[in-house]
């Protein structure tokens, strides 16, 4: 277990910044929808893509979170 330490830190912070970047895109392209910057789209697009967005955000970072944990679970199984 302990050679999978190093992939789940590297997974752990690729999902993280993964989630960030899912939240940015969908809080502007969302926002932008929503004030009618983009031609052509219904406002209440705006907040679908903002509520979809958001849950992917939400996911991936649950993800990473888990994967934080199970580090720490197995640093402590470690030890002992």
């Amino acid at each position: 277990m302990r050679e999978h330490l190093g992939f789940l830190k590297t997974s752990s912070v690729v999902v993280k910044i993964a989630a960030w970047v899912f939240l940015f895109l969908g809080l502007t392209g969302g926002i932008s929808l929503f004030f009618g910057v983009i031609p052509g789209n219904p406002r209440w697009m705006g907040a679908v893509i903002l509520v979809i967005y958001s849950f992917f955000f939400l996911f991936f970072y649950l993800v990473a979170r888990l994967a934080d944990l199970l580090i720490q679970v197995i640093k402590e199984i470690k030890k002992e």
